[in-house]
């Protein structure tokens, strides 16, 4: 890589590298390398795990009030392919990456190989400059997605579309029991399961009654079929629902 292309690198991504052969080897696409080990594959590999790591120990210290089963969504949906391109579309990744003809001659580079560039410089910022200046990194770019998804797990009322769905189609309204309830008084965790027309559905826990509640709702609508969660750890809830 040409020095003007590493410094204008460095300057979109924040990070200036000590070992100009890591900036290479993360922004070189496998389409245009002899071979596949001198590509930013390895790199991908390494940057994947770290990028998990760092954003979980953030999500463990900064929510302690939450339980796993919230921690996983919040991570799942910082911590994907889609968010991966869309930081790399941000930080102008895939204009730096060295790619083959064939590659090249798109129109447009897939979102996939932009995502793939990100995790690779987080693999190579992670070799050049360890574990404090790689977490300084990821956070910059998303310690504000994980607090909205952090938020946006509250913000779906899927108590109230349950009810209006049992209501129409069942005729009948959801009934929330309180299984059992864990922890000292200022910390307790709650499972709850939601009944409707004399069927159960499988139970969860909340760090309040509240969340339990409204992840009951989910689980509920998931299996009638009036929602689905996808790998990015959204939730859609169908028409109809």
């Amino acid at each position: 890589m040409e020095s003007v292309n590493q410094n204008a690198l460095s300057e979109a991504i924040g990070y200036r590298f000590r070992d100009p052969e890591i900036v290479r080897q993360a922004m070189s696409h496998a389409s245009g390398t002899e071979h596949r080990l001198h590509s930013n594959e390895r790199l991908e590999f390494l940057g994947d795990a770290i990028l998990g790591m760092v954003v979980c120990e953030y999500i463990y210290r900064s929510f302690p009030g939450i339980l796993e089963g919230e921690m996983t969504k919040i991570k799942s949906m910082v911590v994907s392919r889609q968010v991966c391109a869309e930081v790399a579309e941000e930080l102008g990744l895939k204009s730096h990456l060295s790619l083959g003809k064939g590659m090249s001659a798109r129109s447009e580079v897939p979102s996939s190989v932009g995502a793939a560039a990100f995790e690779a410089i987080i693999g190579a910022i992670y070799i050049d400059g360890g574990l404090e200046a790689v977490s300084g990194f990821i956070l910059s770019r998303l310690e504000s997605r994980i607090h909205q998804a952090e938020e946006s797990g509250h913000h779906e009322n899927f108590k109230s579309v349950l009810q209006q769905h049992v209501q129409r189609v069942f005729g009948v309204t959801p009934v929330y029991s309180i299984l059992d309830e864990q922890g000292p008084d200022h910390a307790k965790c709650f499972e709850v399961a939601v009944e409707i027309d004399g069927n159960r559905y499988e139970s969860c826990w909340g760090s309040s009654k509240k969340r339990a509640e409204q992840e009951a709702a989910l689980i509920a609508l998931i299996a009638l079929g009036c929602a689905e969660r996808g790998d990015d750890g959204r939730v859609v809830i169908r028409s109809g629902g």
